[in-house]
């Protein structure tokens, strides 16, 4: 999965001398990128109303938790064909959606896939240590989520076609992001629609919602897990628990995997050497889950 990234990183470097307010500019020979809030984003929550205290250090709701900004990126080569498939990614702690799409490229990395999707990324709780996924975790409220992103997308994207439907669900998240996709696949309304989940160092729990969801829908798991970052042993246990069953999976070391084993294998749990915030970028793995997802080429 290792590959020369001279022209990647100096794409990234740019990126990072960008400011917000300059990212949709930036990335204008790209494709189109609206930065823009929704009503159905994760947050404000009633839960986080009075802010979240966590271990010594209070977060006030007014500066974590009143972000409803959502970065939704088209290729500028994107394929109309009257369904638009998404990828929705979930940052981790301590983050906000521009300082997701300048750290982890993931732009770039979705141009450089040659899928014909569209990137959504929602702001989770703002530079703020927590897992909470504020609305996305109501029930329903993913699917309330999507058809905001889909009338957004009509009124303010650049596409020909305004009668699309939305198609195909890709759910990739890192680190804290794993809570609210477990929400979303077991009561977020949209769980047949979502044929793929992407984990990123980030099964910590809700365990059996994810293979429950696997079980039911028979959408692809890809988890990447590392030494230290805290989901090795969750990661074991559901490889056992899949052994005692006889269900088949490719476990593996990420430096040894194959293209051609990831696209053909439901369940994938890749052993990274890498540390727990590069598991993304690093290898430029964001866009070797893409390009052997079940997503058309543009």
């Amino acid at each position: 999965m290792k590959e020369p990234i001279v022209g990647l990183l100096c794409w990234a470097a740019l990126a990072l001398t960008a400011s917000a307010g300059d990212l949709a500019a930036f990335y204008a020979p790209s494709g189109q990128l609206i930065l823009t809030g929704l009503a159905s984003a994760p947050f404000p929550h009633p839960n986080r109303a009075e802010g979240h205290q966590y271990k010594d250090q209070f977060y006030p709701a007014k500066e974590h938790y009143s972000d409803n900004t959502v970065a939704l990126f088209i290729p500028k080569s994107f394929r109309e064909t009257g369904r638009i498939d998404l990828v929705v990614h979930f940052h981790g702690w301590r983050n906000h959606v521009e300082g997701v799409l300048r750290q982890y490229q993931l732009i770039e990395q979705l141009v450089k896939s040659e899928r014909n999707a569209v990137l959504v990324v929602p702001q989770g709780p703002r530079d703020a240590p927590d897992s909470f996924g504020g609305k996305l975790e109501d029930p329903d409220g993913f699917k309330r989520f999507i058809g905001e992103v889909a009338k957004t997308l009509r009124q303010k994207c650049d596409l020909k076609r305004k009668d699309f439907s939305i198609g195909s669900l890709v759910l990739s998240g890192h680190s804290g992001g794993y809570q609210v996709i477990s929400s979303i696949l077991d009561h977020g309304g949209l769980a047949g629609q979502v044929k793929e989940v992407w984990l990123f160092d980030a099964l910590y729990a809700q365990t059996d919602k994810f293979l429950a969801w696997h079980d039911q829908q028979h959408g692809r798991l890809l988890n990447i897990y590392t030494e230290h970052g805290g989901t090795k042993a969750e990661t074991e246990q559901l490889m056992a628990t899949l052994k005692r069953r006889g269900t088949p999976f490719l476990a593996c070391k990420e430096a040894g995997l194959k293209a051609a084993d990831l696209r053909t294998h439901d369940l994938v749990f890749l052993y990274s050497e890498l540390a727990h915030d590069d598991v993304l970028d690093k290898h430029r793995t964001f866009r070797e889950f893409l390009t052997a997802s079940g997503l058309g080429k543009r």
